[in-house]
């Protein structure tokens, strides 16, 4: 049985008596040379590590004012907001200048180790705790900071046992997590294809079809028709005021809903930044009510949210467009399905302006968007089997999702007991 020893560090607790204390600077020295994109190819430095450059990475035209990386360097994203973005590079590259690099000063280091132990949570936790606020909440921590956080040395060779025993384990819980992930994504896809098979072709398999004359639509069943929602709805997509900025979020007020709050189709209240009475009451068209139909128009396009026990005054954000049923009579709920399924995806890549770069749902195209359309009696038969089916798949989902998070966290503990000497190597054997 190892002896412990209490290591003084908050953050490490106890560790294996020979173990020692070094600050960051004895053992990492700043690299803060400058370089061209052009000569050093571009990094992502991201919750898995440093990749090559993201394809979604922001870019901006200053290709010589970035940060040189060479392989063996420990690369950390200095803000709050990237939190956990971090790794030691296996690639010589570039970085822009909010990431902070650091190169090993001896060889009495393990890459890999040192990999495992600037990500656990317990590290990203003190790193951010010597950070300065940039604004309320978002705070930088930089090298004259994060020198003097305390690490701990194990010997090179327990380093490297250490490394080698996690990096075997987490592939193991990774490989679990994966085969759940792709579980998942099947069930989702399973869910799109009920929905689809629902609102286009009705729940009668034996019902005599005809052809829509749209081509994504396909047959539909014969007494059905197909109807553009500019004739079953009112829509509303901006924001009635300007320059509404996060300094104007107030503790408790009115509630406003932005794209991150849907979750599983419903409003995430909980989430949901307030407003003054001022704000709201600028503009009434974007006043919210009792199963009204939300669908994003920005960043993600298409996520969908049915407004339900609104907890009192609602408006929405400019990235959002309400439907709300005012001109014929049929269920909200049935265009809410509608817009959760293939028909849906299939038509907003149909007709997206080819010249446009960045997903965004236009107004007028949206008016000409064209669905299959029932019988209101049946429309409510379609939403009763389609609540009840999409329960039961989400109920899987979500023991599914579970299971994630309890491998996650066990592989969390799993790193933080092996990289602080809680648990021994040989103890696993």
């Amino acid at each position: 049985m190892v002896k412990m020893k209490d290591s003084g560090i908050e953050w490490i607790g106890e560790i294996p008596e020979t173990w020692e204390k070094v600050k960051f600077n004895a053992i990492y020295s700043n690299r803060n040379t400058k370089v061209s994109d052009r000569e050093y190819a571009p990094l992502s430095v991201t919750k898995k590590g440093i990749v090559p450059q993201l394809a979604t990475a922001a870019k901006t035209n200053d290709n010589d004012n970035r940060k040189l990386v060479k392989s063996g360097d420990f690369v950390i994203n200095s803000r709050s907001d990237r939190r956990g973005s971090c790794g030691i590079s296996s690639l010589d590259g570039s970085v822009s200048l909010i990431n902070t690099v650091l190169e090993p000063k001896n060889s009495q280091m393990e890459p890999l180790y040192f990999d495992f132990l600037f990500h656990t949570i317990q590290f990203a936790d003190e790193f951010y705790k010597w950070g300065h606020g940039i604004v309320d909440d978002l705070w930088t921590t930089n090298w004259n900071d994060m020198k003097n956080i305390t690490l701990i040395l194990p010997t090179r060779f327990e380093q490297q046992l250490i490394a080698d025993f996690l990096d075997h384990k987490t592939a193991e819980i990774d490989g679990l997590i994966d085969k759940i992930n792709t579980e998942i994504d099947t069930l989702k896809q399973y869910q799109s294809s009920v929905i689809t098979q629902a609102v286009t072709k009705g729940l009668d398999p034996n019902v005599p079809m005809k052809d829509s004359g749209i081509e994504w639509i396909g047959e539909i069943p014969e007494a059905w028709r197909t109807i553009a929602i500019k004739y079953t709805s009112w829509l509303k997509g901006r924001i009635g005021w300007q320059g509404l900025t996060s300094d104007e979020y107030i503790n408790d007020g009115p509630y406003l809903i932005t794209g991150t709050d849907f979750k599983n189709g419903m409003i995430n209240w909980e989430s949901c930044v307030h407003i003054s009475e001022e704000r709201f009451e600028q503009d009434a068209d974007i006043h919210i009510q009792e199963g009204d139909l939300l669908i994003t128009k920005d960043g993600t396009v298409g996520k969908v949210a049915l407004v339900q026990n609104t907890p009192g005054k609602v408006s929405i954000n400019s990235g959002i467009l309400l439907i709300r049923n005012t001109k014929i009579n049929y269920d909200n709920k049935f265009l809410y399905y509608t817009l959760l399924s293939e028909e849906f995806k299939v038509w907003f890549y149909n007709t997206k302006p080819e010249n446009s770069t960045i997903l965004h749902l236009y107004q007028n195209q949206f008016y000409n968007f064209k669905f299959a359309f029932p019988t209101i009696d049946e429309q409510k038969k379609i939403i009763d089997y389609l609540d009840q089916k999409v329960a039961k798949i989400q109920k899987i989902i979500k023991s599914k999702q579970q299971q994630i998070n309890q491998l996650t966290e066990y592989k969390n503990s799993l790193i933080f007991e092996y990289v602080t000497g809680k648990k021994q190597v040989k103890e696993a054997n």
